[in-house]
Order: C-alpha cells, then structure tokens, then sequence
C-alpha cells in the first residue's frame, strides 16, 4: 500500500513542481520582487527534488519491504515538502516574510527523510 501510494505522490508532486515552478517563472515574473521570485524557485527546485526522493521510497519500500524506516522517508519526505516549499510558495504570494521561519522545519523532515533512506540502505 505504502509503496503505491508514495509511487503516486512522487508523480503528482512531480507534476505539480513543474507546474509550479512554470508558473514562477512565467506568472510571477512581472508582478513580484526578483528576490521573491528566486525564493519560488527555490520552493520549486526543492519540490521536483522531492518528488524523485518519493519515487525512490516506494522503490524502497519494494526493495526491502519490511523496512519500516522506508515509509517512515516518505511521510518525512511529504511533510517537508509542504513546509519547505510550501512556506517558501506562500511567502512569495504574501510578501509575508515572516514564514521564512516555518521554511527551516520543514527542512529538518527533509533531512530526516534522507536519513530514514540512508538507514534503510544500510541495514538492507
């Protein structure tokens, strides 16, 4: 189950950060501050990364099935994309730069989500 189901948020995360970062660069680019439009595109480029790294927990996940630490990568991975990029996408629609403080959380579930598949690949 877990397996499809980060299969599926890895593509349609993917989708999206394409989407996304297509509208950063092409809607926002004349109706906000340039150094607002490369935090978007940070957002963006950390989204698309994070959507490969959900394709490779549910490769993970069918590597070494009982690995509960694969999963666990994936959730980690999903709520630091939504507070990573998330953050930084509301702070260039805002202006308010005050969610640049939520940016760094999400961040450390990234981290953490890479360590979960570092785990795994390690005790295989």
């Amino acid at each position: 189950m877990d397996r499809n189901l980060f299969f599926t948020l890895g593509g349609l995360s993917g989708m999206l950060s394409v989407l996304l970062g297509a509208f950063g660069a092409h809607g926002l680019k004349d109706r906000v501050p340039a150094d607002l439009l490369q935090v978007w595109e940070t957002g963006a480029r950390y989204h698309s990364y994070h959507a490969l790294a959900l394709l490779a927990t549910a490769w993970a996940i069918t590597r070494w099935p009982d690995a509960r630490a694969a999963g666990a990568a994936g959730w980690l991975f999903v709520g630091g994309t939504l507070l990573f990029s998330g953050s930084l996408y509301l702070m260039t629609l805002t202006g308010q730069r005050w969610l640049g403080a939520v940016t760094p959380f999400g961040g450390l579930l990234l981290i953490a989500g890479w360590a979960c598949l570092a785990w795994v690949g390690w005790k295989g």
